[in-house]
């Protein structure tokens, strides 16, 4: 039990932290007597949820019992049961469903309503006026989001950050998160990553993230950006971290996010033309094999192996196979398609391999058409970096999982690509172009099977729409004379996969 004593403005401050930590599942009661501050907790804590937070609406639900909020960052249903009573039949309301795809917040919750979820916060409301009470109890994920936000708060006091406010930024397939915040110094990004814990095992006792080579920790992070920025590209500087607890406040980059920018509707010219000349630029570099992370040793940079590769493009037959036929593929299935990948993969190999940032793509670039050259590209969500083949990053630029990118114009910033990579010395075309059909087939087989696991295991039925996009990368990648079998492999075995893109172009 925790008690915390503040006014209607403390109360609204504190429902507004709290959604940092929304998630669909989560179910907040609210109790108290009339005029307790329970609405005014609920309104704070929608509207810090809305894009435009000053101009959106929260109406009571006290007559129409339910009212949901489908736009939100977390969807939420607003719930009041005064005039249920006690004994109404919660039931009917379909909570039950709701709570599978949004967040929960009811006022005069029934006994009924601690079912909903395992991920419960108690708030039972007190007092009046200025003199409040709150009284809390954390049930599963709300634990420990409290918890954590205990662990930000005391790293901001520790360096002395005199919070101004604090909004989310970013935060979705992954356990990371990260939050804009406001303090005296300017606007700075808190990035919360937490160690990640290790996975069941999947393969000789070892998880998936080991052997796909994903980054652990804070330290990653650390090591990678540090020398981006040592070698002159623009990674967000990180002003203070604490490795243990996996926080740090890093450099703000603004707002210019390439997908929200193709989405807009803007003119994507220059930008990608400078996401180009990035990639053409770190192909020319020597990357170093071991980075130092300040004051905590060093960092290897693992390179892109084919075990590595391998376990990747095996959840297609895990995942998007139990996607489509309710079941994982049999074991002679998997084997024959690791096969065909194993005669390929090596043409993907460098004898001086360069870092591959492996998620150079929309959600991770940022434009600062303020900066010049390479560095009006900011680099975001680079921990997973690499020693790989550099048509990898090509392909995820010019494959979007996530928005569209035309063939057309695809196919025309590979030529830019292309021909900047020939200024600088020997380049062999016909080898890149297999390698980058290799790879970005290897990645769209990967996307298809993380998709289908975000979905089945993860609850997140918003990536399923990007399918079609991925299926169209993959088939127009296996056109390669390289990939016949593996073309084959899919016309065969699982067509499915090239299908749902085929309307396209």
């Amino acid at each position: 039990m925790h008690f915390v004593s503040q006014g209607p403005q403390a109360t609204e401050a504190w429902a507004r932290t709290l959604s940092l930590f929304a998630r669909p599942g989560f179910v907040v009661l609210l109790k108290g007597d009339l005029g307790a501050g329970k609405s005014t907790f609920a309104r704070a804590f929608i509207k810090a949820l809305a894009l435009d937070e000053k101009d959106f609406d929260v109406p009571s639900p006290t007559f129409t019992l339910v009212q949901a909020y489908d736009d939100l960052r977390v969807p939420v249903a607003h719930v009041d049961l005064y005039r249920l009573g006690a004994h109404g039949d919660v039931a009917e309301l379909g909570l039950g469903e709701l709570v599978k795809t949004h967040l929960l917040l009811i006022e005069w919750p029934q006994q009924s309503c601690d079912k909903l979820s395992e991920d419960r916060l108690h708030l039972t409301l007190s007092g009046s006026g200025t003199n409040r009470d709150i009284e809390v109890e954390a049930h599963g994920a709300w634990a420990k989001a409290l918890n954590r936000n205990a662990e930000i708060e005391a790293f901001f006091n520790v360096h002395n950050i005199a919070l101004a406010s604090r909004r989310f930024f970013e935060g979705d397939a992954s356990s990371r998160r990260y939050e804009k915040v406001q303090s005296g110094s300017g606007a700075l990004i808190l990035m919360d990553m937490p160690q990640r814990p290790d996975g069941p095992p999947v393969k000789n006792g070892r998880p998936y993230s080991a052997i796909a080579h994903l980054a652990e920790g804070l330290r990653e992070v650390v090591g990678v950006n540090d020398e981006l920025l040592k070698m002159n590209y623009s990674a967000p500087r990180i002003f203070v971290c604490d490795l243990n607890h996996g926080l740090a406040l890093i450099e703000d980059l603004g707002s210019q996010v390439y997908g929200q920018m193709i989405k807009a509707g803007a003119d994507m010219t220059e930008p990608m033309h400078a996401a180009i000349d990035l990639l053409a630029d770190m192909a020319s570099r020597v990357w170093p094999r071991q980075v130092p992370v300040r004051d905590a040793g060093i960092y290897a940079m693992p390179s892109y192996d084919e075990e590595a590769q391998l376990i990747e493009v095996d959840l297609l037959p895990v995942w998007f196979h139990a996607h489509l036929h309710g079941r994982v593929a049999p074991e002679a299935l998997r084997h024959s398609f690791a096969g065909l990948w194993q005669e390929v993969l090596p043409f993907t190999k460098l004898a001086q391999p360069i870092w591959v940032l492996r998620d150079f793509h929309s959600p991770n670039l940022l434009w600062l058409p303020e900066r010049e050259g390479v560095c009006r590209v900011g680099l975001i969500d680079t921990q997973d970096a690499v020693l790989g083949h550099p048509a990898y990053d090509l392909a995820s630029l010019l494959q979007d999982a996530r928005v569209d990118v035309e063939f057309a114009f695809a196919d025309q910033l590979y030529v830019r690509y292309e021909n900047q990579r020939k200024k600088q010395g020997a380049f062999d075309a016909e080898e890149f172009a297999r390698a980058y059909a290799i790879l970005g087939a290897q990645r769209a087989s990967k996307i298809l099977g993380i998709f289908a696991r975000l979905n089945a295991r993860d609850g997140k039925p918003q990536y399923l729409k990007h399918m079609p996009r991925v299926s169209r990368y993959l088939a127009r990648n296996l056109e390669h004379p390289a990939l016949s079998k593996i073309k084959s492999w899919f016309l065969h075995e699982m067509p499915e996969a090239l299908n749902i893109g085929k309307t396209h172009e």
